[in-house]
Formats: C-alpha cells, sequence, structure tokens
C-alpha cells in the first residue's frame, strides 16, 4: 500500500555551491510511505506521519546551512559542538563558515540537490516509524514562481529562534508597484541583483580585505563567523528581516525615482514577507 502526503511543510536554507557561493534556497518537501495495513486499516496515521516529518526537518535542515560533506573542495573542521569550514570556490576565492554544529546540516554528498538531500534524509529518518512502513520515500521540490525572484542568505543575531545562524536563507519573489501600478523591470532588476546574494548587516563586520568580508557576531546559540568573496554581497546598514529589507528596496527605488510612489511587497520563502512604502 502507497501513502503520500504532498506539500507536507517547506523548508528554508542555505547550501554551499562551487560557483553560487552560498544559496539561500526554499523547498517543499513531499513524502511518500509504502507498507502493510496495521490493525487500523492503515499503513500510518496520518497525524503520525506530518508531525514527525514535520518536526524532524524544522530541527534538522530548516535554518540551517546544508554542507556537501563529500565534496573535494570542502575542508571541515569539527570541534566539540563547533564546527568551521572553508569552502573552496570555482574561482579560487575561499568562504569559511563557523558555528555551533545545529547551524550545519552535513548531507553525505558531493553536491546538494533535491536528490542527495532527500536521500540523506531518508537515511537518518530509518526506523522512526511503525514496523507496517517499509519505505520511506521523500522528494523536494521549489515553488512555481513565474515572476522575478532571487536567493538570498543572511543571519539575524538578535533574533531568539534559528534565524540568528548566519548562513540561512530563502527562494523569494518580489513585487514592485510604481505609482499603483506593477513594474516588472524592477522586479527583474532586482532579482539580478540579488542573485545568490548573501546580506551582511555592516554592524556585523568585523573585517574587510581588498576582495573579503569578514562578519562575527554572538548570538544566543554561539559564535558565528564569516568570511565571504565581496562580489558575493551585499552591505546594509540595517538588520537584514525582510521587513528591513523590504523598506530598503523601497528607499533604494525612491531615491532613484523621485517623485514616485514606491510599494515593494517582498517575500521571505514561501506566502509570507513584508510590505514597504516610499517616496522621495
Amino acid at each position: 500500500m502507497h501513502l503520500f502526503v504532498d506539500s507536507l511543510t517547506n523548508v528554508d536554507f542555505s547550501y554551499l555551491h562551487h560557483s553560487r557561493g552560498i544559496v539561500g534556497e526554499t523547498w517543499l518537501a513531499n513524502a511518500a510511505l509504502d507498507g502493510a495495513l496495521d490493525h487500523q486499516g492503515m499503513v500510518c496515521d496520518f497525524g503520525i506521519v506530518k508531525k514527525t516529518l514535520r518536526n524532524w526537518l524544522d530541527s534538522e535542515l530548516d535554518h540551517r546551512l546544508a554542507v556537501p560533506a563529500d565534496a573535494p573542495n570542502l575542508q571541515l573542521i569539527a570541534n566539540g559542538e563547533q564546527i568551521e569550514l572553508h569552502w573552496k570556490l570555482d574561482s579560487g576565492e575561499t568562504i569559511s563558515v563557523s558555528g555551533p554544529a545545529q547551524a550545519f546540516a552535513l548531507v553525505g554528498a558531493e553536491r546538494i540537490t533535491p536528490e542527495s538531500v532527500a536521500n540523506w534524509c531518508v537515511q537518518q529518518l530509518d526506523g522512526i516509524f511503525p514496523t507496517s512502513v517499509d519505505r520511506l520515500s521523500l522528494d523536494f521540490t521549489s515553488e512555481i514562481i513565474d515572476t522575478p525572484y532571487y536567493h538570498y542568505s543572511h543571519g539575524l543575531k538578535k533574533h531568539d529562534g534559528n534565524c540568528q545562524r548566519i548562513a540561512h536563507g530563502h527562494r523569494s519573489r518580489i513585487r514592485i508597484d510604481l505609482d499603483g501600478e506593477r513594474n516588472s523591470t524592477l522586479e527583474a532588476e532586482w532579482a539580478e541583483r540579488w542573485e545568490d546574494i548573501y546580506l551582511g548587516t555592516r554592524e556585523d563586520l568585523v573585517k574587510q580585505d581588498a576582495d573579503t568580508l569578514h562578519f562575527a557576531y554572538r548570538a544566543r546559540q554561539g559564535d558565528f563567523t564569516l568570511s565571504i568573496p565581496a562580489s558575493y554581497c551585499e552591505l546594509l546598514d540595517c538588520d537584514t528581516t525582510v521587513e528591513q529589507l523590504a523598506q530598503y528596496i523601497a528607499e533604494e527605488l525612491a531615491a532613484a525615482n523621485p517623485g514616485h510612489d514606491v510599494r515593494v511587497r517582498a517575500y521571505e520563502g514561501i506566502g509570507k514577507g513584508a510590505v514597504a512604502s516610499a517616496r522621495r
């Protein structure tokens, strides 16, 4: 018997890519279970399936940095509950990240793909369901977006939850209205500007070399650092909550389009975000 749960939940996270750098991502998780019927006439109660998988994905993948642990260009150092890694890009540049182990998902693969992450999840979840379940399958899909969108990563040191992790992110759509009319040209410009971007807060910048930005902060979960090539980053004078990102975009657009009303609807992953307006 085959049991399925589509769009079980969505996960917002970032991952390391050999050319794109740190990529903010949002995936929808779909699950399927094969097995015999139990005494209730079920393979497994839907309530158990949804709760178990949602809790595990929220804990082990969501708001983490997914690291392809078998990649040849990765140097990883585990020191107790702290992880330090160095990721060599195809360009020869390096991204370095450190933080508590709970901020990382060490995926046993050479590349992070929906398939490799799904296989890793299934391996980690082995034996978690009742014996009536013979096989668990997972697959990840992206939200279908037919308008401009961007991938961004960030960290929010003031956040009490998992957003404080220095390298997590989202795949997000954006809507921009100029004088009450949607402007697809401006949307496309921002989608290109923030394609695979790390959004850094100037307050967290501790050092700047010619080509590299170094960030560090202490949050409730521990100490975090990130060194990233400047070309992969945009530096902001505000925290990078979605509320402040929406206002930042609106203010930038208002300055470039004086005398016009600007309204920005910025998303943070799927189905959530903030709206901001500005005029100069």
